[in-house]
């Protein structure tokens, strides 16, 4: 049975930094492209950012250059570091596992953000 537990949310004031982990297991965690999403009330899940199995990254435009995303294998964790952190990165978290035939979420983590 697949499970993601994300955990590392919380409160933060405006430019501050959170770390977020996403513990997987039940998976070959290097077979999947990992990623993180968020959803804040009244919008549409969005992505935020994602690794492939060998470390290839991507990012949402309103997150690049303030949150990296990265992966350790050997701990099928993954992880998101967020600084300058704005009241518009208040939301849910949520960890996700694409595989080729299965697609995976966690619970979500929620991520508040003080002005």
């Amino acid at each position: 049975q697949v499970q993601l537990a994300e955990s590392g949310g919380g409160l933060v004031q405006f430019g501050g930094s959170l770390r977020l982990s996403c513990a997987a297991s039940g998976m070959i965690f290097s077979r999947y492209i990992m990623g993180w999403y968020r959803q804040a009330p009244g919008k549409q899940r969005e992505l935020v950012a994602a690794i492939t199995p060998g470390g290839t990254t991507n990012y949402g435009d309103s997150v690049k250059g303030r949150f990296t995303i990265s992966r350790d294998n050997a701990k099928n964790t993954m992880y998101l570091q967020m600084n300058s952190l704005m009241p518009e990165d208040t939301a849910v978290y949520y960890c996700n596992a694409k595989g080729v035939f299965n697609n995976y979420w966690g619970q979500g983590t929620q991520v508040t953000v003080s002005s």
